[in-house]
C-alpha cells in the first residue's frame, strides 16, 4: 500500500525522534556504565601468561618448557608452524607494559611464573636460577612501584621438561611434591609483595589439550583421536587431573601452614568453563547440558567444594576415574579462599545416545555432543576462533550455578576475552578499531554486574589479554589483545580502540 503525502512527514518525524532516543540511550549508558557501577574495591585489571608473553626462551637460565619442547618437536600443531621462543618478548618489555596498564587506569596484571625459569631442573634440589628470581622481583616491584596489584599464577602450562622426561609430568604423583617446592620457593621469595597466588590455570585444559586431544603440551593421545606418537584418551586426561587438583590442595597446605599468617596473602586457583545451552526443550537435552557441565566445571569444582567427583563422572568412568583417599579428600575439600573464573563461550549441548565402543575418550564420555550452532543460526556472533561465540550471558548463569552450587566462593574472573583473526592486509589504522571486542567486554559487564546484584560475591574482572600474544595452537593466527603488537616491526604496541575504552571506562 502507497503512503499518502500528508503521512510521510510524520513517519520521518517518527523515525528520527527514535534514533534520536537511541543515540541518547547509548550515550547515557556509556556515561553511566563505567568503574563506579561497580562495588567499592571490584578490581580491574589485564591477564596474561608466562610462554605465550616472555620469549627469552633460552635466555637467563631458564630451562626447557615442555612448550619449548612441544611446538620444536610437533610445529605442525601449530596452525602457523610458530613458537613462544620471542613471544611478546615482555621478559626484556615488561616496563613498557607495566607503562601502558598505568596509562589505562588498571588496578591490577595477572600474570604466571615460569616454573622452568625458576627452576631450570624442575626440582628445588637441583639448583635455583638466580636471574629468574631477579626477573620476576623487578616485574613485581614495577607493578607496585605503579599502584597496581600482582596476581601470580603459578603455572600456566609451561612445565619444566625435565620432569616430563623423568617421570611423565602430572602423569606421575611425584608432581605433587615437586609443585609444592617449586609453590614455596615463590612464596619465600616474592610472598611479602604479593598478596594473591593462583596455583593453576585451568586444569581442564590442560588434561584435555594435553592428554585427551594432543594438541598442547606435552601432545599425548590415543591413536584414534590424533596425531600422537604415545598417550591414553581414555585414562590420561582424568589422571593428570587428579594429580593437578592434589598439586594444588598441597601448594596451598603449605602456604596456609607456613606463610599466610605472616604474609596477610589469599590463595585460588583459576577454573574455565563454557556456559551450556540445550539443543532443545528435550529432557534428554537438558540432562546432556548438566553432564556437560558436570565435566567441564565439576570436575574441578566439586572436589574443591566438597572432596568429592561428581556423581555423574563417577558412575560413567567407574575404575577410569582416579579415587582420593580420606586425607586427600581433606586437604581438597575448600583448599582455596577464592576461586579464579575464566569464561569465554557457550555451547548448545545436545544428548549423544551411549555407546559400547572400545574407544574411548573424553568428548565420549560424557554422551552430550557440544556445538556452536543450532539448525544453521550461531549460539552468539562469531569470532577470530571457530569455539568462540559472544554470548554474555552464560558469564551471568555460570556465576548463579557457582552461588548457588557451590557456597557463594569469592570469585575474581580472571579471564575473559575475544579474538580477532590476523589480517596481515589491515593497515594499522583499520587493525586498531576493534569494536567487537569492545561490545564483547561492556556485555560482559553488564552481566557480571547483574549477578552482583543478585549476590554472587564477585571481586574483579581480568580483561584477556593485555596484548596480543602466542594464542596456544593457534600461534599467531588471532589476536586477544586490547592492545595491538606489530610482530614485524620490532614488536611495537599500540592500544587498540578497545583499550581506548578500558581507559575511558576506568576513570575515576
Amino acid at each position: 500500500m502507497a503512503t499518502g503525502g500528508s503521512e510521510t512527514p510524520v513517519l520521518l518525524l517518527g523515525c528520527l525522534l527514535l534514533l534520536v532516543n537511541s543515540v541518547a540511550v547509548a550515550s547515557q549508558d556509556s556515561v553511566s556504565f563505567n568503574r563506579s557501577s561497580f562495588p567499592e574495591g571490584f578490581i580491574f585489571g589485564t591477564a596474561s601468561a608466562s610462554y605465550q608473553y616472555e620469549g627469552a626462551a633460552q635466555e637467563g637460565g631458564k630451562g626447557p618448557s615442555t612448550w619449548d619442547v612441544f611446538t620444536q618437536r610437533y610445529p605442525g600443531k601449530i596452525k602457523d608452524h610458530s613458537n613462544g621462543d620471542v613471544a611478546d618478548d615482555s621478559y626484556h618489555k615488561y616496563q613498557e607494559d607495566v607503562g601502558i596498564m598505568k596509562e589505562m587506569g588498571l588496578d591490577a596484571y595477572r600474570f604466571s611464573i615460569s616454573w622452568p625459569r625458576l627452576l631450570p631442573h624442575g626440582k628445588l634440589s637441583r639448583g635455583v636460577n638466580e636471574e629468574g628470581i631477579i626477573y620476576y622481583n623487578g616485574l613485581i616491584n614495577e607493578l607496585i612501584s605503579n599502584g597496581m596489584r600482582p596476581f601470580v599464577t603459578l603455572f600456566h602450562w609451561d612445565l619444566p621438561q625435565a620432569l616430563e622426561d623423568e617421570y611423565g609430568g602430572f602423569l606421575s604423583p611425584h608432581i605433587i611434591d615437586d609443585f609444592r617446592d617449586y609453590a614455596e620457593l615463590c612464596y619465600r621469595e616474592f610472598g611479602n609483595r604479593v598478596k594473591h597466588w593462583i596455583t593453576l590455570n585451568e586444569p581442564w585444559s590442560l588434561s584435555i589439550g594435553g592428554y585427551d586431544l594432543g594438541i598442547h603440551a606435552p601432545g599425548r593421545c590415543s591413536k584414534f583421536v590424533g596425531n600422537c606418537s604415545s598417550g591414553n584418551s581414555a585414562t590420561e586426561p582424568y589422571l593428570a587431573g587428579h594429580h593437578q587438583l592434589l598439586a594444588h590442595a598441597a601448594a596451598v597446605k603449605v602456604y596456609k601452614d607456613k606463610y599466610q599468617a605472616s604474609q596477610k596473602g589469599k590463595i585460588g586457583i583459576t577454573l574455565v568453563s563454557h556456559w551450556m545451552v540445550p539443543f532443545s526443550k528435550d529432557v534428554s537435552n537438558y540432562v546432556a547440558a548438566q553432564r556437560a557441565l558436570d565435566f567441564m566445571f565439576g570436575w574441578f569444582m566439586q572436589p574443591l567444594a566438597y572432596g568429592h567427583y561428581p556423581k555423574s563422572m563417577r558412575s560413567l568412568l567407574g575404575n577410569r576415574l582416579p579415587e582420593f583417599s580420606k586425607e586427600q579428600s581433606v586437604m581438597v575439600k575448600g583448599s582455596f579462599d577464592f576461586l579464579g573464573l575464566n569464561y569465554y563461550t557457550a555451547n548448545y549441548a545436545a544428548n549423544s545416545p551411549y555407546s559400547n565402543s572400545v574407544n574411548k575418550s573424553y568428548f565420549t564420555d560424557f554422551h552430550a555432543n557440544l556445538m556452536g550452532v543450532r539448525h544453521g543460526v550461531p549460539i552468539g556472533q562469531k569470532t577470530g576462533s571457530a569455539w568462540l561465540y559472544m554470548y554474555p550471558r552464560g558469564i551471568w548463569e555460570l556465576l548463579l550455578l557457582t552461588k548457588k552450587r557451590y557456597n557463594n566462593p569469592t570469585i575474581y574472573i580472571t579471564e575473559n576475552g575475544v579474538s580477532e583473526v590476523n589480517n596481515d592486509t589491515l593497515t594499522l589504522e583499520e587493525a586498531l578499531k576493534d569494536n567487537m571486542r569492545i561490545e564483547y567486554h561492556r556485555r560482559h559487564l553488564i552481566f557480571i554486574r547483574k549477578a552482583i546484584k543478585e549476590g554472587v560475591d564477585v571481586r574483579g574482572y581480568f580483561a584477556w589479554s593485555l596484548l596480543d600474544n602466542f594464542e596456544w595452537g593457534d600461534g599467531y593466527t588471532v589476536r586477544f589483545g586490547i592492545n595491538y603488537v606489530d610482530y614485524k616491526n620490532g614488536l611495537k604496541r599500540y592500544p587498540k580502540h578497545s583499550a581506548i575504552w578500558f581507559k575511558k571506562f576506568l576513570q575515576r
